[in-house]
């Protein structure tokens, strides 16, 4: 429960200390962290009467002296601002102030100038400047996450602010976990380089009193690469529940929205997906989604019998074990239903997507060589109706960068019939994306053609036959894992920061991907992490993607690139 119980640890020491009644009071950042850590409820027997964003309290005059406010906020310069002006005429009786990274000095002596009615009880830095997703999994939800794609001279201050988030998250981390790391990067991507000496010389130079913590036999290991170097996983259509849920309807902040399915009950048109607070989801949301819809048949019915059993109410007894039993009932019910509206709108998605014939491509493109099989699949699926503008796109792109240097003639017939099936779908999206993240900017091997231990891997799959065939693909991380395992993980590639080395294989690997992780990822990390290998992984990343935010992203920053090109 690593990132998940320290982030709760926080809260709990936030909340537990300050008696009566309270408003928790977030900014936009912090509201994330909070309700994927905490539930309602949770705070609700904490006595937090009320949630507030910090700039709704901002505009807002009304008195509430009754009241005890706890403020969670990052700092930035933004809050600190919001915070001099409440501060100013104060509206509560008291004020807790909490912040989830380091503050400056500067900032300190602004709060401590504006509490001239000496409203303030306490102020502390609690690190946890991350959302923390699951045990292993942690993001920092960043909105401008296609500036990892850009070269620097496009926009060096909008460049300085993503490294400067990046860093903060990162160093939050290790903070909550009492760490401090040795550092490794992608040797090809600029950008993470910048990241791992900027959060070298915060750790060790800057702030290195903060982060001097009981050393520990052989030091954490931070692991600073580029999605870049991956860009097949987040274009795979997933078949794993997690996965599979945000791929086809979105998860954000472990909540689903689900207000385009049909009508359903208000309080099931958003449902939360947490494996801290759902046993069925936590129990599944690594499955196929075959197994998926037998494990949903069969909650369906012991909720059944469950209903059943409550149907023959006799006595006063059986009346009042109902009553004693009707919110764990009302649990059930609603537990069946969100999983059965989840897996039959996904269903649904997926017939009229065709998903199956296009994932069964996408699985060959990903793990299978071929290219004359590949190129044949792929055009009858551009010269099939049925089969979305989209997944079309989709498709040539996995073409694309799997056989960018064998077949140009078959790809530029590929970027014709995809160009003249959708005139929103431009091959230079594929072309700009084999600029920045084809074969001679990568570091690592995306598939497996030079591992020979891959290769054999492979052949006795083969032999032993594949169990699914949409479940084939493992991202590149899952290689990166085992290199770090065997201890295999080379220099050329992942150079370390400054003079500092490991001697002997890591204990503790937190591995951070700029450009963003997936569920695919994720579930990696969990299986890897259950292998007793005597590692622990932590994944974490700037952003959290399914194939529409990665192409998001990559649309975004191609336009920004051809602004600053017709500037320059």
């Amino acid at each position: 429960m690593v990132v998940v119980a320290a982030v709760r640890d926080y809260i709990n020491r936030m909340l537990q200390d300050i008696s009566g009644m309270k408003v928790l009071i977030l900014d936009s950042s912090t509201v994330s962290c909070v309700s994927v850590a905490y539930s309602q409820s949770e705070l609700l027997k904490k006595e937090v009467f009320l949630v507030e964003l910090v700039d709704s309290i901002s505009m807002s005059k009304e008195s509430m002296s009754h009241l005890k406010a706890v403020y969670f906020l990052r700092p930035t310069s933004e809050n600190i601002q919001h915070m001099r002006r409440q501060l100013a005429k104060p509206r509560f009786g008291e004020y807790h102030l909490f912040f989830s990274n380091i503050l400056k000095d500067t900032q300190l002596h602004m709060l401590a100038d504006s509490d001239e009615h000496e409203v303030v009880q306490q102020l502390q830095e609690f690190y946890a400047d991350f959302v923390a997703l699951d045990p292993y999994h942690f993001t920092l939800n960043m909105a401008s996450n296609h500036m990892y794609i850009l070269p620097a001279v496009v926009d060096p201050s909008g460049l300085q602010h993503f490294c400067d988030r990046v860093v903060d998250g990162i160093s939050a981390v290790f903070l909550a976990l009492k760490r401090r790391p040795i550092i490794r990067y992608s040797r090809t991507s600029d950008i993470a380089k910048r990241i791992a000496h900027e959060a070298s010389k915060l750790m060790y130079q800057q702030e290195s009193g903060l982060f001097d913590f009981r050393r520990t036999e052989v030091s954490p290991l931070l692991l600073i690469i580029d999605r870049r170097d991956d860009p097949v996983t987040p274009l795979l259509n997933q078949w794993t529940f997690q996965a599979m849920v945000h791929e086809l309807i979105g998860i954000e902040d472990n909540k689903v929205n689900l207000n385009s399915v049909g009508k359903l009950p208000k309080d099931q048109q958003e449902v939360v997906l947490s494996s801290e607070q759902d046993a069925f989801f936590k129990a599944n949301m690594y499955e196929n989604f075959g197994d998926i819809g037998m494990n949903i048949k069969k909650m369906v019915d012991d909720f059944q019998q469950v209903a059943k059993s409550n149907q023959n109410i006799q006595t006063i007894e059986d009346m009042a074990k109902f009553v004693d039993n009707y919110p764990e009932y009302r649990k059930m019910q609603g537990n069946v239903s969100k999983h059965v509206t989840l897996v039959t709108e996904m269903s649904k998605i997926v017939e009229e997507r065709k998903l199956m014939l296009v994932s069964q491509t996408e699985q060959e493109l990903a793990c299978n060589g071929g290219q004359g099989a590949a190129f044949e699949a792929v055009t009858n699926l551009l010269n099939n109706d049925n089969i979305s503008d989209v997944d079309c796109l989709r498709l040539v792109m996995l073409y694309a960068l799997r056989y960018e240097k064998e077949s140009p003639v078959q790809l530029m017939q590929l970027f014709n019939k995809l160009a003249s099936r959708s005139p929103k779908y431009k091959p230079g999206l594929v072309q700009f994306l084999l600029k920045q993240a084809g074969v001679d900017k990568r570091t690592g091997d995306l598939y497996g053609n030079r591992d020979l231990l891959n290769i054999a891997r492979n052949m006795a799959r083969g032999l032993k036959g594949v169990e699914n065939v949409y479940t084939q693909h493992q991202p590149l991380l899952f290689q990166t894992m085992e290199n770090i395992t065997r201890g295999r993980l080379r220099d050329v590639d992942y150079p370390y920061v400054g003079n500092h080395f490991q001697q002997a294989r890591p204990q503790e690997v937190v591995i951070f991907i700029v450009g963003g992780t997936t569920y695919e990822e994720s579930r990696s990390v969990a299986l890897q992490n259950s292998t007793n290998s005597g590692i622990r992984f932590i994944l974490g990343g700037s952003a959290l993607l399914n194939s529409k935010r990665f192409l998001r992203d990559l649309e975004e920053a191609q336009r920004i690139a051809r602004i600053s090109t017709n500037v320059l």
